[in-house]
């Protein structure tokens, strides 16, 4: 099954990194204690608003495949926070309208303060790595991520001494499209220098996004069984024709995976 795997993206969130509840908790409280102050809010206020303007995009913004951008949910918090009435059920934002209540520089401070905490308070799990560094000595590697701020992604790879070891860091914020839709992928192909195809090994969590997806334009595909319980992570909807080429219980697995068998005796 790994013959002929000539370049190999990594999601992010829960493949390469675990994201239980906790840890994703504190990073938003962080991001509150800080930003209260310059909105003349509670933290407390800013978390419940935030929470719910999260759970707002992943209504509007997913089915029709895209992300859930963290620089609008930011100015869509501090207007509300400043007075402006979220709209009733059913109906969207006037995102002009509210970034009418914010300045850009507040919305970049917000959102440097959420990519600090993030980068303080996420684990890196051992091992990861060092894989990286050895598999990237064969073949061009590259995450591929569904995550709403690339700024965090970006530090964290740094911060973590991971990035030396990609090809490219393709997120959906920037491309504008999520996994499982077709342009992301097409997007990380274009990035490596490669046409979609079984040459491309995508490696994720998300039986719907990252197995079906990757599927969808010709790839193969690697599931990571096992995450945490209570990760808040948003994941695709069930998918019945989802059938990983492989299926490994943690990411530190698919580099055995990726050793051809010794021959056999002669015959």
């Amino acid at each position: 099954m790994m013959d002929g795997i000539h370049a190999i993206t990594f999601d992010f969130g829960n493949t390469l990194v675990p994201f239980p509840a906790a840890p994703m908790a504190s990073v938003v409280a962080l991001t509150a204690e800080a930003a209260a102050g310059l909105v003349g809010c509670t933290s407390a206020e800013f978390v419940s608003v935030w929470s719910e303007e999260r759970l707002r995009q992943f209504a509007e913004d997913v089915p029709e495949g895209r992300e859930a951008d963290m620089d609008v949910r930011v100015a869509r918090v501090l207007a509300r926070l400043r007075g402006r009435k979220a709209p009733p059920p059913g109906e969207r934002w006037d995102d002009a309208a509210a970034g009418s209540y914010c300045e850009p520089h507040e919305v970049e401070w917000i959102l440097e303060k959420y990519a600090g905490a993030f980068v303080g308070i996420t684990f890196v799990p051992p091992g990861v790595g060092a894989m990286l560094e050895r598999l990237s000595r064969e073949r061009p590697l590259a995450v591929l991520s569904n995550w709403p701020l690339a700024l965090a992604v970006d530090r964290f790879l740094e911060a973590a001494g991971w990035r030396r070891h990609l090809a490219a860091v393709v997120v959906s914020q920037r491309v504008g499209a999520i996994k499982p839709w077709p342009a992301i992928f097409e997007a990380a192909a274009a990035e490596l220098g490669m046409s979609s195809g079984p040459g491309i090994l995508h490696v994720g969590d998300d039986l719907g996004a990252d197995i079906v997806g990757a599927h969808g334009v010709g790839w193969r595909a690697a599931w990571v069984r096992i995450k945490p319980e209570d990760s808040p992570l948003p994941v695709a909807a069930p998918a019945s024709n989802a059938a990983p080429d492989l299926t490994i219980d943690s990411v530190l697995e698919l580099e055995n995976a990726l050793i051809p068998p010794p021959p056999g005796p002669a015959r």
